[in-house]
């Protein structure tokens, strides 16, 4: 019967082909094909190019040491330098590493991060589903055409993935109204990698104007308390050295490895001055954003702290385009100031990029140039090593999305038309 149905929906999608391209009513179908697409893709690639070793060794080296018994978080590191990931890295690629025969495994290691693949695409599938925004076609170029994500995935082993993954599940979680449990699996990614973070200050937003000041405490103390359970073996051990080794927010990276400021000089990279900047960039950008795009009321953003039963006018609904809208674009203004991206971090983004795009009227910005935009960004990440060029045209390219996305969501002017008379006349009542 469920085959049948299939069928028949597969010869409906080919008589309507240019529907099923362009209408995104079509996106499970859609996606359901690029899906059976993608689990021969990733087995062509695991089999056929060749694994490149970069911090995959290191990881098992430093969860080594937690194995034997080592809590103390300074004292835990590998090839690469000190373990600067906290607690929940540490659980996760303990499994892979009892999985992998003490992380020997390579190729097994890729075909479980090909399930992650395939796992995180479901995933943000069903965030699309659920929007109805974007074209399908456009999926086809999130999957098939994108060589670096593949490579993150399945030939660099990197951590990326895993955090990632969690945190679209913790985002599907949130679309489906349960705040807790998105919470929890929220704080769980953060424990992956701290890139997580980044859509921070749109969930508090979300859960500012969801239950208000007092009704979103126990959220964050959620969050809170699964960093507590999962630092606890080192926290005992050594706190400050867990706390400064986890969540080193001011570590510096190294000048070869960035994508995005290589038309810089290295000593204004490394400036802490210039660190500050972006800093403020990044604050002044989500500022206005959440005064301006995500708060949507009349009313003083400030009544947002109020029990949502006591505003008048009460808040509008969180609808799912709302809510992906504010995470994904406080992600991707975190993304456009931070200090430096490596090529691993193309991930943190990647799949909100169509959404980004296509969420304004393409009134405001053709089909042609979304494309466009798209491929020049997957162009620059797939320039190794970066260059002036190419992290040039990153920033441009993002500053394109930036503005598309601030003048294509810009709230719509009211009109000011005086209601109707109700007083009938004259040849109303002769009609009468």
């Amino acid at each position: 019967m469920a085959a049948g149905r299939g069928a028949a929906a597969l010869r409906r999608a080919w008589r309507e082909r240019r529907a099923a391209l362009l209408e995104p009513r079509y996106t499970p179908l859609v996606a359901a094909c690029l899906c059976l697409a993608e689990g021969g893709v990733n087995l062509w690639v695991i089999r056929r190019v060749p694994y490149t070793e970069i911090d995959w060794k290191a990881y098992m080296q430093e969860v080594e040491g937690f194995a034997n018994g080592t809590f103390d978080y300074t004292q835990l590191k590998g090839d690469t330098g000190p373990l600067v990931y906290p607690a929940g890295f540490v659980y996760i690629f303990l499994g892979l590493y009892h999985a992998t025969g003490r992380g020997s495994d390579i190729r097994l290691a890729q075909y479980l991060f090909a399930g992650l693949y395939l796992l995180n695409l479901l995933l943000v599938f069903r965030i699309y589903c659920r929007t109805n925004k974007v074209p399908p076609y456009v999926f086809f170029f999130m999957c098939c055409a994108s060589y670096r994500i593949h490579s993150i995935f399945v030939l660099r082993l990197f951590n990326d993935p895993v955090a990632m993954a969690i945190l679209f599940l913790a985002i599907n979680l949130f679309l489906e109204e349960r705040w807790s449990w998105g919470c929890l699996l929220f704080s769980l990614a953060v424990s992956v990698k701290m890139n997580i973070l980044l859509f921070a200050p749109g969930l508090l937003f979300l859960l500012l104007q969801r239950f208000g000041l007092l009704g979103c405490i126990p959220k964050l103390c959620i969050c809170a308390l699964l960093q507590v359970v999962l630092g606890l073996p080192f926290l005992l051990a050594n706190p400050v050295g867990y706390l400064t080794r986890s969540f080193d927010l001011g570590r510096q990276f190294q000048f070869k490895w960035t994508v995005n400021w290589r038309f810089l000089p290295e000593e204004v990279f490394q400036n802490r001055v210039f660190h500050a900047a972006l800093l403020l960039a990044h604050l002044a950008g989500l500022g206005l954003f959440a005064l301006h795009r995500w708060h949507s009321s009349k009313e003083n953003i400030l009544t947002l702290l109020k029990d949502p039963a006591k505003r008048k006018p009460a808040s509008p609904r969180l609808t799912v385009n709302r809510i992906v809208f504010i995470l994904f674009s406080s992600n991707f203004l975190g993304v456009c100031c931070s200090r430096s991206l490596h090529y691993q971090f193309y991930v943190w983004y990647f799949h909100t990029l169509p959404y980004l795009l296509w969420c304004t009227p393409t009134t405001k910005l053709g089909h042609m140039p979304k494309v466009l935009l798209l491929g020049v960004i997957e162009l620059c990440w797939n320039t190794y090593p970066s260059t002036v060029c190419s992290s040039l045209s990153l920033h441009i390219c993002h500053g394109l999305i930036l503005l598309q996305l601030w003048y294509g969501t810009a709230p719509t002017p009211v009109s000011h038309t005086p209601p109707p008379s109700r007083k009938p006349t004259a040849m109303s009542k002769k009609a009468q």
